[in-house]
């Protein structure tokens, strides 16, 4: 073992022992929520006192309001691209691919709604506290 290794290993038994050691003599006082701020915290900031479920339902309903309105737009994409095909069979036939995947996407997510709003609905009537 070499002088230097030597003298790295006895370094990091210093800073070891001195990590360990040193919080034992700070003796830190105990903290409590004022010294830490928490009151200007909470009287600042509003937090929504909805319930919990409620939000989660209304995020759910937006996200698929914009998966419906990208549907909607898939199938008006694809009724242009059908009205401008021009006779061409190859892009007619992607304008009815285009039409058929929006239609089944819209009904993709309307079941999704339906599920939804079923399970959520179900779920806060039985969760109700009386």
């Amino acid at each position: 073992m070499t002088l230097s290794s030597k003298i790295a290993r006895g370094a990091a038994t210093i800073g070891l022992a001195a990590a360990l050691a040193l919080p034992m003599a700070a003796l830190a006082q105990s903290l409590n929520a004022n010294d830490l701020g928490v009151g200007a915290v909470e009287s600042s900031i509003k937090l929504g006192s909805g319930d919990v479920r409620e939000t989660a339902a209304r995020i759910i309903n937006v996200a698929l309001g914009f998966l419906g309105i990208i549907a909607v737009v898939i199938v008006l994409l694809g009724g242009f691209k059908y009205m401008i095909s021009g006779g061409n069979e190859q892009k007619t036939e992607d304008a009815k691919k285009l039409i058929v995947s929006g239609i089944i996407g819209l009904a993709i997510i309307l079941s999704a709604w339906a599920i939804t709003s079923f399970v959520i609905s179900r779920l806060v009537t039985a969760t109700q506290t009386e």
